[in-house]
Formats: C-alpha cells, structure tokens, sequence
C-alpha cells in the first residue's frame, strides 16, 4: 500500500509539473507565426528608438562642433 501511494504521489507531482510544457509543445503553427510577428514588429519599433536617439545625438554633437569652431575664430 505504501508503494502504490508514493507511485500515486510521483505520479501526480508528474502531472502538475507538465502542463506549462505541454501546452507550450501543442501550440498550432498560426500561433508561433503570430508571435514571431509580433516579436519582430517589437524589435522593428526598439531599433527605430534607438536610431531615432542616435540620429538626435549626432545632431547634437555636430551642433556643438559647429558653436566650437564659431568661437575659435572669433
């Protein structure tokens, strides 16, 4: 009886430790390929941030570069 209780007890500790991996495996294919949309739309958006930033940076530098020289030859 003790046998068939532990087995019981493995047996459920078993199941409640797979479903997150199950359901993850048993996705359609319509779903990864939404996800990976939506993944490569939210990569799309945080490189144009970050270019967006960039460019805002280099106008920065440039502008006091500019002022920089201005003041040299004055």
């Amino acid at each position: 009886m003790k046998r068939f209780a532990a087995f019981l007890l493995l047996l459920a500790l078993a199941i409640a430790s797979t479903p997150a991996f199950a359901e993850r495996e048993n996705r359609s294919i319509g779903e990864n390929s939404q996800e990976a949309r939506k993944a490569a739309k939210q990569q799309q958006k945080y490189a144009k941030k970050q270019a967006k930033k960039q460019r805002k940076a280099w106008k920065k530098y440039q502008k006091a570069q500019h002022k920089g020289s201005k003041q040299r030859h004055r």
